[in-house]
């Protein structure tokens, strides 16, 4: 594919809907494969997320014959077995990208990051993850972007609100127990997939902005993974965000000011029952949070950031045949 290309052609695989939502408001096209089994990475589109039209779904067994001009990868399993079994031998000597949504699991400084190959450039969504991860080959951050929804914080639900899929299965990572001691002394209530039978269940994406905004506050009891896209969401929408002082979290929230941290739950309490029992103070921090989101997590920048990069990752690739020729 011609280097110089305008509008990149990136295949990549649907692993994080809301990432992959906003990373489609970029310049360029994006191709993700679908399979008949739905498997994960292989659900195509879907129809919880309002894709444009330069999200294009193609089949799985079709892929080796299309013509990308980057590979991104967003799993272990995208790297290690997918890739070798849909591309072609010459579509995995494509520039390619691994986007790195995560800390290191294993061990939080130790753990060497998969990818060991000079040509494969890591992209982390957090300065906390770069830091944190033994990397080996190129890195690069680029931070969270979110697009202003059209929904406008009220707060006049006295409770707060946690965002989190599946908590209850995913422990005490993110926060399950957490959550639990908070719900005994604070009215808090919990959506997302896989919550049905502890919290409201799933709101769909579209439909989540003028839910959360109700609520006097929102709740991240995530103890160790990296920002989540749902902080950057309720930040724009000027809710006040109450979480735990750990990883990027320490970087974004001024405590007292644009939000609330600590790493002690009983202060949390205290600083939730401040909101519900001062909704003006609430909503003070809540317009801080949401010039923060503004400057930090603007979408505009977050998708030049990804553009830039994948002509700059495409340009060297060619560049650097053309030298070794």
């Amino acid at each position: 594919m011609n280097s110089t290309l305008k509008r990149p052609a990136i295949f990549t695989w649907h692993i994080h809907g809301s990432y992959l939502y906003y990373l489609a408001q970029g310049d360029f096209d994006i191709y993700i494969p679908v399979n008949n089994a739905k498997s994960e990475g292989y659900v195509g589109r879907g129809e919880t997320f309002p894709f444009g039209d330069n999200v294009h779904e193609v089949s799985a067994e079709e892929v080796r014959t299309l013509s990308f001009d980057c590979i991104l990868f967003q799993t272990n399993q995208n790297y290690l077995v997918d890739q070798y079994e849909i591309l072609s031998p010459e579509q995995q000597k494509l520039p390619r990208i691994y986007l790195e949504h995560d800390p290191p699991r294993q061990h939080p400084t130790n753990t060497r990051h998969i990818v060991d190959d000079r040509d494969v450039l890591v992209v982390h969504v957090t300065h906390f993850n770069r830091l944190m991860w033994d990397n080996v080959t190129r890195t690069e951050v680029i931070e969270h972007g979110v697009a202003v929804a059209p929904a406008v914080y009220s707060g006049h639900l006295n409770k707060g609100i946690v965002v989190i899929n599946n908590l209850p299965s995913r422990g005490r990572i993110c926060g399950w127990d957490i959550f639990q001691e908070v719900s005994k002394h604070i009215p808090l209530d919990l959506v997302g997939m896989g919550t049905e039978s502890v919290g409201l269940g799933e709101v769909l994406h579209p439909q989540l902005p003028e839910f959360i905004s109700q609520y006097r506050f929102f709740f991240n009891p995530i103890r160790y993974t990296s920002l989540g896209l749902a902080v950057c969401e309720a930040m724009s929408l000027g809710i006040p965000v109450v979480g735990l002082a750990t990883t990027e979290m320490v970087v974004v929230i001024k405590n007292g000011i644009n939000g609330y941290i600590h790493t002690d739950i009983t202060v949390l309490i205290e600083y939730m029952q401040r909101l519900l029992q001062d909704s003006e103070h609430a909503r003070q921090i809540g317009l801080n949070g949401q010039q923060t989101a503004q400057e930090r997590f603007n979408i505009r920048r977050f998708t030049e950031d990804w553009t830039r990069l994948f002509h700059k990752v495409i340009q060297q690739h060619y560049s650097s045949q053309m030298i070794e020729i």
